[in-house]
């Protein structure tokens, strides 16, 4: 359609149907451009500074919204998001159940960014006084810059602290799938991760949130209101401040930060890189142990403390495969950590655990920890008495036991104190919490990433576990079947990553270190995300349901106007 075509039907009264199909399409797309660039910050590719613009470009695309079409909006982009973030579980070698998961978990887990934008917008019209039919989306903008700087702040601030609350819930509801929170997009950025040792991965995704609708409400003020020149400086004035406070903390927190002591403890760290298919197959048993026993000779060459061998390398390790691993440790010394599947007899009814072992130098047990956080559909198959068919959809045949709780592995002439985890219970903050004590040398995670092929799945949970060292303030050592294995420091630093020939850090082999332990008869200081726990993200979700439950009773009572009173300069 020309543009005298346009004039016509413009003066005429007729909507141009090709003005309004590309309007229609215009909040979606940029919506979904929004959750891609948001999935891009995480590794990989890891751009770290896209974290920064996305929940900002959410926002702009869907503020001036009622609920139904602001919650729609909010869930397209989660689902971009998620959808890109979560690709390599299609890699599981089952496929069904992999397109299954990838979707649902991907469509669950977006409808938390519909809710986030669906109660910023909500809150945003309120204040706003835009409680009748949606106005033209200039004048919505327009509205906003009318208000005052403390009405703009207020709503920034809270609409970061809703972020944080619903990644809190996302935490914790259903068991929680606390995957790639906000504030991991950032793990590598050393001064900024400091602040996790007060607030956990919650405070960066935080700020991260605040600083990036800051910035979009400032662009806002600089297009629309262009005759104040200073009036968009204020808006980023404190949020900037407020980062520059804390990346000033993190840069003293690393810089004064007690140099490690000559206390370490070596370890050989196995990484077997064996695909997922066949860890089923009993076929390829013998040849999967031979290949692991020869990297244990490799490693016991170097004449470590300890030999670890990660989830799943050996689930269905033999008393006569275990007979030979010990008789080759016996005379070196070195414990041996394993993680690996087996059964029991608990009050006459069979469990089975998905467990990681300690074995002294003797061949005797010392240590043993059963797995807490099972995955569903992977290690247990809800329902599974009621709905027996639900195992057609699963590669287990039956359900693991929960683990009751935290162990303590020690070991070595120095009394090495280890506390273990296994797959991806390192993922949660509160869970790892409970597994740092005082006495704690370093945290031991011990994964099979291998159900994931060569991906992003390995960058991520390590990026994870960066977080977890932080808010702990305590060495975290990564014992991967194929990557990445490695160990990072109590400030989040990554430390001697397994790497093969060409560089490829999901290769096979063996990574010998020396992880630096506290000092000789000391307690390790706790953190205050340590002695807290969620308590950052407890007070947001306060401030959350305060502000959800005030914009209730303006709804009901006389809406809001805007203000007429230029910006605050």
């Amino acid at each position: 359609m020309d543009a005298a075509t346009d004039a016509v039907a413009s003066s005429a009264g007729v909507p141009n149907v090709t003005t309004v199909s590309a309007r229609a399409w215009c909040r979606p797309a940029t919506a979904i451009v929004a959750g891609i660039v948001w999935a891009l910050a995480f590794p990989l590719p890891g751009w770290s500074a896209l974290a920064w613009i996305a929940p900002g470009l959410l926002l702009a695309t869907g503020f001036d919204l009622p609920p139904g079409p602001a919650f729609r909006l909010g869930f397209v982009a989660g689902l971009a998001h998620h959808l890109v973030g979560l690709r390599w579980l299609l890699l599981i070698p089952f496929p069904s159940g992999a397109v299954a998961a990838w979707l649902g978990l991907s469509a669950y887990s977006a409808l938390f960014a519909g809710f986030w934008l669906m109660l910023t917008a909500r809150g945003i019209r309120l204040r706003c006084g835009m409680t009748g039919p949606r106005p033209e989306w200039r004048r919505s903008v327009q509205a906003v810059c009318d208000l005052n700087e403390w009405q703009r702040q207020t709503l920034w601030i809270w609409s970061a602290a809703l972020w944080v609350a619903l990644e809190l819930v996302r935490c914790r509801f259903l068991g929680g799938f606390p995957w790639n929170l906000f504030g991991i997009t950032q793990w590598r950025n050393l001064p900024l991760l400091q602040v996790a040792a007060v607030t956990g991965v919650y405070g960066i995704s935080f700020l991260l949130c605040w600083i990036s609708v800051s910035l979009a409400g400032a662009l806002a003020l600089l297009v629309f209101r262009p005759g104040h020149r200073r009036g968009w400086t204020v808006s980023l004035r404190l949020p900037v401040l407020v980062l520059l406070l804390v990346l000033g903390s993190g840069f003293r927190r690393l810089v004064t930060a007690a140099r490690p002591g000559d206390r370490t403890v070596a370890l050989a760290l196995v990484q077997p890189s064996i695909p997922q298919r066949l860890i089923w197959d009993d076929a390829a048993n013998p040849a999967r142990f031979e290949k692991v026993l020869a990297l244990t000779r490799e490693a016991l060459a170097t004449r470590p403390d300890a030999v670890i061998w990660p989830e799943g390398s050996m689930p269905d390790l033999t008393r006569e495969q275990s007979d030979r691993v010990l008789s080759v440790l016996r005379g070196t010394g070195a414990a041996w950590i394993l993680g690996t599947a087996y059964g029991q007899q608990v009050d006459g009814v069979p469990e089975q655990y998905n467990a990681a072992l300690l074995l002294d130098p003797e061949g005797r047990l010392a240590g043993r920890y059963h797995k807490q956080r099972l995955v569903i559909f992977g290690e247990f198959i809800p329902f599974e008495r009621t709905l027996p068919f639900l195992k057609w959809f699963t590669p287990i045949g039956s359900s693991f036991t929960p683990g009751r709780g935290p162990a303590r592995f020690e070991f070595g002439s120095d009394a090495v104190v280890a506390s273990p985890m296994i797959c991806f219970e390192d993922v949660f903050p509160h869970h790892t919490r409970s597994h740092a004590t005082p006495d704690t040398d370093f945290l031991l995670e011990l994964t099979n990433n291998g159900w994931f092929g060569e991906s992003s799945a390995q960058w991520q949970h390590t990026a994870n576990a960066a977080l977890r060292a932080v808010e702990n303030g305590v060495p975290l050592v990564r014992c991967a079947n194929n990557g990445l294995t490695c160990w990072l420091d109590e400030f989040g630093g990554l430390h001697d990553v397994l790497r093969s020939s060409n560089g490829s850090v999901y290769d096979a082999g063996v990574l010998v270190t020396r992880v630096p332990l506290k000092p000789d008869s000391s307690v390790r200081p706790l953190t205050p995300y340590h002695r807290h726990g969620d308590l950052f993200a407890g007070c947001c979700l306060a401030v959350a349901v305060t502000g959800v439950l005030r914009g209730r009773q303006k709804s009901v009572a006389s809406p809001i106007r805007p203000s007429n009173k230029a910006p605050d300069t």
